[in-house]
């Protein structure tokens, strides 16, 4: 059964190595292709990590394709391991499950051993027990589940160490891929295990506060072929697990013809010098309520009305607020959404990983020919990672992968303060972008006011003036330079010449003083 995400395979093995697919299409990517013929590997994790249902995906889509799985349980009885598959909708049908529980009269005292040592007999009973259902079975597909109890019946490493070796030697000849998984509750970190393995993969869980797990996996290694290395995100759901592999913005290198995006508002396209450059990234930066996410709503639906497709990923604000807000400035975003134009996504950082926010951003891209990415707000974002120091990095992949695919990308970011100078940024990730459009709050003649100006531009020439924002009746309205002011950005301006060039001005003339 294949799990739907993920995009094609990069990484390619010798062609005379045959793969077996592992029925995720994630993790096939970060192997190369899938899992080699008559190989041994090693899936290690903690209970609950989901190494079983990886498993039980991996022996399914041996079935699809024809060849035979045995799945041999140690630790599990069958009623549980269907009890699984039900949960995710699926069948065993075609699969071998060969349970190896103790039988109830070995629980009696009558039946303990007296004179033989308990390991050498349990441990070599269940070892000929498994071979010989191989035997009988011939399968493409073994799954081992788990190791932990029969490092338990051989009571001593070098005696465990020994019959994993023995396993690994009697299938090395029968053309069979065979899948070893280690809940890792023994005591210590078994390294000797992994030397043994052809390849091992680890998956982890990591806690946070607040939320989810947020759940990854590493191949520590893949003995003769190349891998993507790294950590991945992965989440369990009802089908399976999905795995998310770590995009790497190199490989996805795209020719595209450079266009301009206008936003409606022609002062607006003045001061940025006629418009955004497609394959750049702006960010609007500023304090709460001061336009951001209104200026990026606009640039949404002119992208739509230019022909294109955009997409909004908002974690601040609900999506119902979002339309009605943008309704009472003359923005008609649910007839766009309705046109399937433009896609709104709601997002919940505490329930979604940094991983699988940047999958789903790629199956847009990939899918519905975006012209337009608008990510509301980096704030949101930055609470979805498990620290500050790696959101720099994931972003600088994410806009470059965008940029090479000609995405015009715009990210909000809420500052620290209203008024003045103590205005502080939560993250600095500027300097990635190349387009900052800054929004400042201003008081002049009693009201507050807000002016937006653009700081740098790296695609071309940009006005260096600093004009007013105005929202309120019905419309968005951008006016000319404040050439009248000093000091606006600092909240507190002084003036130079008339208040009549502020937009809604009803005086002309100077203040009347006594």
């Amino acid at each position: 059964m294949e799990s739907g995400n993920g995009t094609a395979t990069r990484l390619r093995k010798s062609s005379s190595v045959e793969l077996f697919a592992t029925g995720i299409m994630g993790l096939d990517d970060i192997l190369g292709g899938g899992l080699a013929r008559n190989h041994l590997y090693l899936i290690e994790g903690d209970p609950g990590t989901g190494k079983t249902t990886i498993a039980m995906q991996f022996l399914m889509e041996g079935t699809r394709r024809g060849q035979k799985g045995l799945y041999v349980t140690l630790s599990e009885s069958k009623i549980e391991l269907l009890e699984i598959a039900e949960s995710h909708g699926w069948s065993l049908d075609g699969i071998e499950v060969f349970e190896l529980a103790p039988d109830e009269r070995q629980l009696k005292p009558e039946a303990q051993y007296t004179v033989f040592n308990p390991s050498e007999i349990e441990l070599a009973d269940t070892v000929n027990a498994v071979l010989s259902e191989v035997d009988r079975l011939q399968p493409a597909r073994v799954v081992f589940d788990s190791l932990s109890e029969l490092r338990l019946l051989a009571r001593d490493s070098l005696r465990y160490r020994r019959q994993i070796l023995g396993l690994k030697q009697y299938f090395s000849g029968r053309k069979c891929t065979v899948l070893l998984l280690d809940d890792r509750t023994a005591e210590g970190h078994d390294l000797q295990l992994q030397s043994i393995a052809h390849g091992v993969i680890l998956m982890e869980s990591v806690e946070r506060e607040y939320g989810i797990k947020r759940r990854r996996l590493e191949v520590k290694k893949l003995r003769g072929s190349r891998f993507r290395e790294g950590f991945h995100d992965y989440t369990i759901k009802r089908g399976g697990v999905e795995v998310y592999p770590r995009l790497v913005a190199s490989e996805h290198f795209f020719m595209f013809q450079p266009t301009q995006l206008k936003s409606g508002l022609p002062a607006l396209d003045t001061l940025l010098g006629g418009g955004l450059d497609s394959g750049t990234s702006t960010l609007l930066l500023g304090p709460a309520g001061c336009g951001k996410s209104t200026i990026a709503v606009r640039y949404a639906v002119s992208a739509v009305e230019q022909g294109g497709n955009a997409a909004l990923f908002a974690f601040d604000e609900t999506l119902a607020t979002l339309v009605i807000r943008g309704k009472g400035l003359g923005l008609d975003i649910k007839k766009h959404v309705d046109s399937g134009r433009l896609s709104l996504r709601q997002v919940d950082a505490a329930e979604l990983s940094p991983g699988q926010l940047v999958h789903e951003i790629r199956h847009l891209v990939e899918t519905q020919d975006l012209t337009l990415l608008i990510i509301d707000s980096l704030n949101g974002f930055l609470n979805a990672m498990p620290g500050e120091k790696f959101l720099a990095m994931q972003l600088h992949e994410l806009l470059a992968y965008l940029s090479q695919k000609g995405i015009t990308t715009l990210m909000t970011v809420a500052q620290h303060g209203f008024v003045g100078t103590n205005i502080d940024t939560p993250v600095d990730v500027s300097y990635l972008a190349d387009t900052v459009l800054l929004f400042r709050y201003f008081e002049a003649a009693g009201e507050v006011r807000q002016a937006l100006s653009v700081i740098k531009k790296r695609s071309g020439e940009h006005e260096r003036t600093i004009r007013e924002l105005v929202m309120k009746n019905g419309a968005i309205v951008v006016g000319a330079p404040l050439t009248e002011f000093e000091g606006v950005l600092t909240g507190a301006p002084s003036y130079r010449g008339e208040m009549g060039s502020l937009q809604g001005s009803t005086s002309h003339a100077r203040p009347h003083t006594t």
